[in-house]
């Protein structure tokens, strides 16, 4: 298991949402502090405010690709690395629409969020949704680093 992986699995089990733990493990390597990605993201975890729409963990590796590969000022580059990281999100999940994900599970749209328990942890598929954004925006970074803006050092 990748170090991105584990801390952005970590990030959520702490209580963060899934959009903000796949954001927060890549957002310093491209220049953004962590406590501005998490403003950034926030309102995008249960799929968008919990709408239960496209995945928050979706929706996180979107926004580290922008910061990734933004330099390029291209959308049609932009919304071509999107559909590939969804392609490869869809392919593994069978989805990357919320509730699709949660089907079912109860998956209510109340804006007052579940409480992390731990069986809130057993019957729901976020951590490790978590953990397969973060692989595929690793494998996608690896495969196209030339393309990538340089990446933080420390």
């Amino acid at each position: 298991m990748s170090e991105r992986k584990q801390k952005a699995q970590e990030l959520f089990k702490a209580g963060y949402n899934c959009s903000q733990a796949v954001l927060g493990v890549f957002c310093e390597d491209f220049g953004l502090d962590f406590e501005t990605a998490l403003k950034i993201s926030s309102s995008f975890g249960g799929g968008m405010g919990r709408m239960r729409e496209v995945c928050g963990t979706v929706s996180g590796m979107f926004m580290a690709a922008g910061l990734a590969f933004s330099g390029q000022n291209n959308k049609a580059q932009q919304y071509k690395i999107v559909q590939e990281l969804a392609k490869r999100f869809k392919d593994k999940n069978g989805s990357i629409i919320c509730r699709e994900l949660l089907a079912g599970i109860e998956n209510s749209t109340s804006p007052i969020p579940s409480e992390r328990t731990d069986e809130y942890y057993k019957k729901r598929p976020c951590v490790e949704l978590v953990g397969d954004a973060v692989e595929i925006f690793e494998d996608y970074l690896a495969e196209n680093s030339a393309a990538a803006l340089p990446v933080n050092e420390g």
